[in-house]
């Protein structure tokens, strides 16, 4: 039953990893607009980190996205979950 909780709470931390990336994605393009408005001859340089940067945590994402399917597989079907919570509270 312990580890059947441990994949849970994996699945939910690589669920707040997801979110984190789509925060660290706005923060990013916030970061190249900003840079953007103060020195507008060089947006075409900054635009080409920001895309590197982006990929980098895209793939996060997408890494998180597989390994939470991964996690996904490894729990029972949910009628056997119940069985085991039954047979734990007695």
């Amino acid at each position: 039953m312990v580890y059947y909780a441990g994949v849970v709470l994996a699945i939910a931390f690589v669920a707040i990893a997801a979110g984190g990336c789509g925060v660290g994605m706005g923060l990013t393009v916030a970061g190249f607009l900003n840079a953007m408005a103060r020195q507008p001859e060089m947006a075409s340089r900054f635009q080409l980190f920001m895309f590197i940067g982006l990929a980098f945590i895209e793939s996060l994402t997408i890494y998180s996205l597989v390994i939470s399917f991964i996690c996904l597989g490894k729990l029972p079907a949910p009628e056997v979950l119940l069985e085991l919570a039954k047979q734990g509270v007695k």
